[in-house]
C-alpha cells in the first residue's frame, strides 16, 4: 500500500509496500505491472508468505538482494538443518530429486514454492509471475523498490533475539559466488552515488532558474491559477 502516511522505513531509497492485512493487499496492491521488492532486512518466510500470496493473486513480483535476506535463530542450527537437507535424496536414482540449491535467490524460490500449490496450474503459473536476484542487477536498479513493513526483522523480531544472514549460510553451505556479488554490488553503488548527485545537482540549477524566471512567468502562472492549475 502507497500512502503519504506510510510506515517508518530505515532504507532511504526504497519506499513502503503492502498494508498490514492480506485485504489492503487484494484491494490496493495489485494490478501493478511490476513490484520490485528490496529483500534487504527481511525475514525469509514472512516474507516469502506475503509474496506467495501476491502470486496467487496475478501479482508479477521481482525480489533483489536476496542475500541480505534474514533468518530468525544461530546461524549454527540453521547449518546443521541444511546438512540435514543434504542428506535426502533418492535412492533410485538422485538425478530426480530433491536438489539442494546452494544460492539464496534459490533458497527463498524454494521457501515461496512450498507456499503455492505449484503441481497445478495455478501453481505453476503464480511461480512463472516470480523472479529473484542476489545484488540488484540491470534494469531493477533503476527501479525504485519497496519493502514489506510486516516482514522486517525489526519490526517483527524482539531485539536481542538471535538471526542470521542467508548470504552467510549460503556461503558456508557451498555457494561459490558472494564475493562476485560482493563485489558487482560495490560497483552498482558507485554509479548510483554518482547519478544521485548528478540529479541534486540538476534539480539545485533547474530550482535556481525557475526562482530567476518567476517575475517573468507571473502573467502566465496567474492565467493557470484562472484555470485550476497551481504553479
Amino acid at each position: 500500500l502507497l500512502s503519504a502516511a506510510r510506515p517508518f522505513s530505515p532504507f532511504p531509497q526504497t519506499c513502503c509496500f503492502l498494508s498490514e492485512t492480506f485485504v489492503s493487499v487484494y484491494l490496493f496492491a495489485m494490478f501493478e505491472k511490476r513490484v520490485v521488492i528490496d529483500g534487504r532486512g527481511h525475514l525469509l518466510g514472512r516474507l516469502a508468505s506475503v509474496v506467495a500470496k501476491e502470486l496467487l493473486n496475478g501479482q508479477h513480483v521481482v525480489v533483489v538482494r536476496c542475500e541480505q535476506l534474514e533468518i530468525s535463530g544461530i546461524l549454527q542450527k540453521h547449518k546443521y538443518e541444511y546438512f540435514s537437507f543434504l542428506n535426502k535424496r533418492c535412492n533410485v536414482n538422485p538425478q530426480k530429486g530433491p536438489f539442494h540449491h546452494r544460492a539464496p535467490s534459490k533458497i527463498f524460490f524454494r521457501t515461496v514454492r512450498g507456499m503455492v500449490p505449484h503441481k497445478t496450474a495455478r501453481g505453476m503459473e503464480a511461480l512463472g509471475r516470480l523472479k529473484v536476484f542476489e545484488g540488484i542487477p540491470e534494469p531493477y536498479d533503476q527501479v525504485k523498490r519497496m519493502v514489506v513493513p510486516e516482514a522486517l526483522r525489526i519490526v517483527r523480531l524482539r531485539p536481542g533475539r538471535p538471526y542470521c544472514v542467508l548470504g552467510r549460510l549460503s556461503r558456508e553451505v557451498g555457494w561459490k559466488y558472494g564475493d562476485v556479488v560482493e563485489k558487482l554490488e560495490r560497483q552498482r553503488k558507485i554509479r548510483s552515488s554518482a547519478y544521485y548527485q548528478k540529479k541534486k545537482a540538476h534539480d539545485r540549477f533547474a530550482a535556481k532558474a525557475l526562482e530567476n524566471k518567476k517575475g517573468d512567468l507571473a502573467p502566465v502562472a496567474k492565467e493557470l491559477e484562472n484555470f485550476g492549475y497551481s504553479v
